[in-house]
């Protein structure tokens, strides 16, 4: 993560603030939680696990202005981003 004015241990604190704030207040998002990686082995520094109760909630979470007003921030302070968004 890189951002200019924060270091990579800052900005990883505040997504995890940010995007952990979502929680009971979005329609559908059942579990939000963000964890920071401790080894600083070179992979990601920041995880987001979620559950919806839906398929559907997927779409009302990424489009909720909630979600949509972090990122900004998000875009700035990560280098890369992988996701995977699966059912069980």
């Amino acid at each position: 993560m890189v951002k200019h004015i924060n270091n990579k241990q800052t900005n990883a604190l505040l997504v995890k603030e940010k995007l952990e704030a979502l929680r009971g207040k979005i329609e559908g998002l059942l579990h939000i939680e963000v964890g920071i990686d401790f080894l600083g082995n070179g992979n990601f520094d920041v995880v987001l696990y979620s559950e919806l109760a839906e398929r559907k909630n997927l779409d009302i979470y990424q489009n909720h202005p909630l979600h949509q007003a972090l990122l900004p921030f998000i875009r700035e302070a990560v280098m890369d981003r992988k996701a995977v968004d699966f059912e069980v």
